[in-house]
């Protein structure tokens, strides 16, 4: 049986001469220590440190009364408890949850996993709920479904927002459109993702602890993305891009060889470039997890690209030097954002990104080459939902990936000898005019 007392010891005598009084939490052999916000003084007890102050025992007693009803109220559940998380379970049962601070948490443990840009985009649902409360804490019961409609309307306003931009707190003023359909609703999901990890850190169903008891989520639906509009390049764009003439070290050229690699290479992301090492490279193949997905699949995202030889002197060119050149893939990030935009005005191309890349390769396998889905799914490094339990017997296939490359990629070398006829056959008739 799980006991708790009050306690107080001569070696947490502070420098002011008063000593906080403990709970001790006795269970399984084991003591865990509970600090309360009762202080006492040396008159205050006895010899053997036992407190005689009638006030400060009434008080106390309250507290052992609190956390015995609690205790006898878990029953055989209690089995289930070690010293540590009883201690946990009888000092934060009723405690608030602040889902700023929990953010905070979740975002520094999206970095630790290399989710850069989960944390980042999580990053800034929690700055903008700063914007909207305008204070850094916020209860997590604040977030309800009411709330959740005003803070939609205040995402599709046009505001001003205060950021800290240097180290000793000086802050700067950016004023940014309201979301779009699309964005909105990217915003809300990780908004929603955020909740449910909470629920998943506070919550224990299986011992019916509920720090978390409502769900804003059930009343409020974030609902399906809506459509969004074309996101690939036509080859002919892709051979511009490649063949942009850019200042050597540029923002703009190092946009252009990322986006031209990332095509060669499957959609390889721009992430995976940026924490790919030489030893992920054998054999004239690039083996590596994909960061986005990495810890969230059995396989952990892992793919085996064949290193064609377009992609080859661009490989040679950036790989183990990206992180020496960013200190951090959001700041590879920006600097890839900006190249891009360089790239759109000396094109004349409208729309363009490096994730389009991506988008184009998928496009030309699937609607030009006629690819499976399937295939194309594997050569994105996707999971398929419908086939998971299918994929536990197929062993994994990479010249298939390989099929899908060369295909893609041939037509863009078929265009290229075509335009280069196309403009021999030009340059002839024009000498023999």
């Amino acid at each position: 049986m799980a006991t708790v007392s009050a306690k107080v010891y001569e070696h947490h005598k502070k420098a002011d001469g008063t000593y906080n009084v403990k709970i001790c939490v006795h269970h399984k052999d084991q003591r865990k220590f509970i600090d309360t916000n009762h202080y006492v003084v040396k008159k205050q007890l006895t010899a053997k440190l036992k407190i005689k102050d009638n006030f400060v025992n009434d008080l106390i007693d309250d507290q052992l009364k609190g956390y015995r009803k609690i205790i006898s109220e878990l029953g055989e559940k209690l089995n289930f408890f070690n010293a540590e998380s009883l201690r946990e379970y009888l000092r934060d049962k009723d405690a608030d949850v602040d889902f700023i601070k929990f953010c905070q948490l979740h975002i520094e443990q999206l970095k630790k996993e290399n989710r850069t840009g989960t944390a980042g985009t999580h990053r800034t649902v929690r700055n903008s709920l700063i914007d909207y409360f305008k204070r850094d804490s916020v209860s997590i019961t604040e977030i309800n479904s009411n709330m959740l409609v005003s803070y939609e309307r205040f995402l599709r306003s046009r505001r001003t927002m205060t950021r800290i931009v240097t180290e000793d707190g000086q802050t700067k003023e950016k004023t940014i459109e309201g979301l779009s359909d699309s964005g909105l609703h990217n915003h809300m999901r990780d908004l929603r993702t955020l909740f449910n990890a909470a629920c998943n850190m506070y919550n224990n169903e299986d011992l019916g602890i509920y720090r978390i008891k409502h769900y804003p989520f059930k009343k409020y639906k974030v609902g399906s993305a809506p459509l969004t509009r074309k996101r690939n390049n036509s080859l002919e764009e892709v051979r511009a891009i490649r063949d942009c003439v850019t200042k050597a070290g540029s923002r703009s050229e190092l946009a252009k060889d990322i986006y031209m690699l990332s095509f060669y290479l499957c959609g390889m992301n721009a992430v995976d470039f940026y924490h790919l090492t030489k030893k992920d490279v054998n054999n004239g193949r690039i083996n590596y997890n994909r960061s986005k997905t990495q810890g969230r699949r059995k396989d952990n995202a892992f793919i085996s690209i064949k290193i064609i030889e377009e992609a080859r002197p661009l490989l040679e060119k950036y790989i183990e030097k990206l992180s020496v050149r960013y200190s951090t893939y959001g700041v590879l990030d920006t600097a890839l954002s900006q190249g891009m935009k360089q790239l759109r005005k000396l094109t004349g191309i409208p729309g363009a990104t490096i994730y389009w890349a991506r988008h184009t390769f998928a496009t030309v396998a699937r609607n030009t080459c006629r690819i499976s889905k399937d295939d194309v799914a594997l050569a994105l490094n996707h999971v398929d939902d419908e086939h998971r339990t299918t994929d536990i017997y197929i062993e994994k296939d990479w010249s298939i990936v390989d099929e899908v490359q060369v295909k893609v990629i041939s037509l863009l070398r078929k265009l290229d000898l075509k335009i280069a006829a196309k403009q021999k056959k030009e340059a002839s008739l024009k000498n023999a005019a």
